[in-house]
């Protein structure tokens, strides 16, 4: 099966959704959304995403998974699918992004504290992905789904990098991290034993604190030989 659905998505109503296999009740719309047109219904983007992992539990492969195939188990129109969503890989990701950890918003007044929270993210994102069989699954296939793995990367991963590039970045004018080293490989420091256990070795340990202690030991060897304060 192609990776694309042929032809164009009829234009077709929603109609009501059915309650997703999980429990998820539908509820009529508030007055002001009715006013507008047509909301975005949770009860229906839930039988979508219950559709998907459905259907991913069942053994069906990513590249099997057809927009055509999503909506008739999810009892809804591909028009319905394709209102929310440019192509089932926008699909995937957000459903992903929905079972992952959320990303933190940082405070912005400490380096340090804003370092262990991007690094504690990415602790917890590495636990759900242990616990978790839909992210395991997933995971296992994306690497044989470019266009899949594509997305990801463009919509999750390279926001949450320059996330913590920014932070590195505020770190060295203030005269926290030496500024003499590249940005990204200061970056990659932090974030590397994380990856480490995450990716490379899976059953490594991944307790409470690890964030602070690898943020701790990073800044201690990369503390300027002489601080001189923040940049003007």
């Amino acid at each position: 099966m192609s990776l694309q659905d042929s032809g164009n998505p009829e234009p077709q109503d929603d109609g009501p959704a059915p309650a997703a296999r999980r429990g998820t009740s539908t509820k009529p719309p508030a007055p002001e959304a009715a006013r507008r047109g047509r909301p975005r219904s949770e009860a229906v983007e839930q039988a979508i995403f219950d559709a998907v992992v459905g259907l991913l539990e069942e053994g069906v492969p990513l590249t099997e998974l057809s927009i055509e195939r999503i909506a008739r188990t999810a009892g809804v129109g591909k028009a319905t699918i394709y209102r929310r969503w440019p192509g089932k890989e926008e699909l995937f990701v957000e459903l992903l992004r929905s079972v992952e950890p959320q990303d933190p918003e940082l405070g912005g007044t400490s380096v340090r504290d804003d370092l262990v929270m991007l690094l504690e993210t990415l602790r917890r994102r590495g636990l759900a992905k242990r616990s978790s069989a839909l992210l395991h699954n997933v995971f296992s296939q994306m690497q044989a789904y470019p266009k899949l793995w594509e997305a990801y990367q463009n919509t999750v991963i390279e926001p949450r990098r320059r996330l913590g590039l920014e932070t590195v970045r505020r770190g060295m004018e203030l005269g926290e991290i030496r500024d003499d080293l590249d940005v990204e490989f200061v970056n990659d420091l932090f974030i590397g034993p994380l990856l480490l256990r995450t990716v490379i070795r899976p059953g490594a340990a991944l307790e409470p604190g690890l964030a602070e202690q690898v943020v701790d030991a990073v800044m201690a060897g990369l503390r300027p030989p002489h601080p001189a304060g923040p940049r003007t």
